[in-house]
C-alpha cells in the first residue's frame, strides 16, 4: 500500500495552524511554500511543517485529519511539541 501523511504546518509567529493530508507529502509541503497549496496557507503564510504522521492507508489519514481537526488549538500544540519541541520547520528533513 502507498503511504499517507497527515501534517500541520504554521505560520512565522506560530498563531496559526493547518492540517492536511496527502500521499506525496514533498509535493504537497512545497506547493504550499510556493504558495500553490491552498488558498488559506496563502493569506496566512502558513509555509512551516512542523509535525508529521505516516499512515499505511489514506482512508487512515483522512480519520485521523478529521480527528485532529476537531481538537482545540491547545491539544495541537502539545501534541506538536511532543515531536517537535524547538518547533523546527520538518521541511529539510523530507
Amino acid at each position: 500500500m502507498k503511504e499517507s501523511y497527515i501534517y500541520i504546518l504554521t505560520n512565522k509567529n506560530k498563531t496559526v495552524t493547518y492540517i492536511g493530508v496527502t500521499s506525496n507529502l514533498k509535493e504537497r509541503i512545497t506547493q504550499h511554500k510556493n504558495n500553490t497549496g491552498c488558498s488559506f496557507t496563502k493569506k496566512y503564510n502558513v509555509h512551516f511543517l512542523v509535525y508529521i504522521e505516516m499512515f499505511t492507508s489514506i482512508e487512515q489519514a483522512i480519520a485521523r485529519e478529521k480527528q485532529l481537526k476537531k481538537w482545540n488549538k491547545s491539544w495541537k500544540w502539545e501534541l506538536i511539541k511532543k515531536v517537535n519541541p524547538k518547533l523546527l520547520d520538518l521541511y529539510s528533513d523530507l
